[in-house]
């Protein structure tokens, strides 16, 4: 693509990096931004780099937070003895959304994939072990993607925490085996998060 000005190009490349976002569309968003005035161009740019800069995650939860905790896990009006376990934050996004859950989140930021060179130790599952022991948590739920990976990282957490009183269970498989959480329909999602199964009956089914 032969483009008039490396100012013009190198904003172009820069907005390709993005995911789902391609040359053509690169330039369209950019040719777009040349169009507003420079304050708020400016502000837009201040914006993303502000965010980037500031953003924490939460150090009881690792969602995504303004301070050290995040408005979920600091809202006394959610059932804190809860946890729904997710692999990323997107996820979280998703099942807030279906407003069918009323307690607290756990951001693994990821699955156990050994072919992915991904274990136990570089997931956030330490800290949901402590916090199942220390928190009092009655209830573990588990909103993995129905796939191989998920299945081994369910497995796994599972056994780690057969000595503490805590009931485990799993969404219902409303969701394709091998599909994701992020892009399933909020009814089918919500359907799927109320109607959770055991995850012993869940595993011994497979």
């Amino acid at each position: 693509m032969q483009l008039p000005s490396s100012l013009l190009e190198n904003a172009v490349n820069e907005f390709s990096k993005l995911p789902g976002i391609g040359k053509k569309t690169a330039l369209r968003l950019v040719l777009h931004l040349l169009k507003q005035e420079v304050g708020a161009v400016e502000q837009f740019g201040d914006t993303i780099a502000r965010m980037r800069r500031e953003i924490q995650f939460c150090q009881r939860c690792f969602n995504i937070s303004d301070a050290n905790y995040c408005s979920i896990c600091a809202n006394s009006l959610r059932n804190q003895r809860q946890i729904c376990v997710v692999e990323n934050i997107r996820d979280v996004i998703a099942l807030e959304t279906t407003q069918q859950f009323s307690g607290t989140y756990h951001v693994l930021g990821g699955i156990i994939s050994p072919l992915d060179g991904i274990g136990p130790d570089q997931l956030n599952i330490e800290s949901l072990i402590h916090r199942v022991g220390q928190e009092g948590t009655e209830e573990l739920i588990f909103a993995l993607n129905p796939n191989i990976q998920g299945d081994t990282t369910i497995y796994y957490i599972q056994k780690k925490i057969k000595h503490l009183p805590c009931k485990v269970t799993t969404i219902a498989r409303g969701i394709a085996f091998g599909g994701e959480l992020e892009y399933a329909d909020e009814l089918t999602l919500g359907r799927s998060l109320a109607n959770r199964l055991p995850v012993d009956s869940y595993i011994s089914n497979r």
